[in-house]
């Protein structure tokens, strides 16, 4: 998690301060939308799939998967529980019979909006430091963190150099 430079005694990692980062603005975000009966898990899933819709998809749980960078067998379990909560419809693919399609229900995008709103108001405080999310440190930081994470891995091109 640390590592010791000849400049300084101890520094933090790149990848200990993004794990620490992500941390607080989950737990964050757990606390601002538990009063709608969400997790950041469950936001995240909700949030995403009311952006696609929006977009015009009617995307697949593995879409959703990809999109959201998440295991699928874990979208799975958030979408069933969302399901379960009447805010989310699952559907077989009339083309792809291994493929689920989701949807909305109107309380599942009634909520979605609600807990868009909530954490877009979180997201403006958690990045005040930096000038807001329409800071120019912000948007550099958006940048870079776009750049780190399209970067290839070895594990994902399969190189072992």
């Amino acid at each position: 998690m640390y590592y010791i430079s000849m400049i300084e005694k101890w520094m933090p990692t790149p990848g200990f301060l993004v794990w620490r980062l992500s941390m607080k603005w989950r737990a964050a975000v757990d606390r601002a939308v538990a009063p709608l009966g969400l997790t950041h898990a469950q936001y995240s899933m909700l949030s995403s799939l009311y952006g696609m819709v929006r977009a015009g998809e009617r995307p697949s749980q593995r879409r959703l998967a990809d999109h959201t960078g998440l295991e699928p067998i874990y979208v799975s379990k958030l979408i069933r529980a969302l399901e379960a909560a009447a805010l989310v419809q699952r559907t077989a693919d009339p083309d792809d019979s291994r493929a689920i399609r989701l949807a909305l229900t109107d309380a599942g995008t009634d909520v979605a909006e609600r807990a868009i709103a909530i954490v877009r108001d979180l997201q403006e405080e958690l990045t005040a430091p930096l000038g807001g999310t329409r800071g120019g440190r912000t948007r550099a930081l958006v940048r870079d963190l776009r750049a780190l994470l399209d970067a290839p891995t070895r594990a994902q091109t399969g190189d072992d150099r």
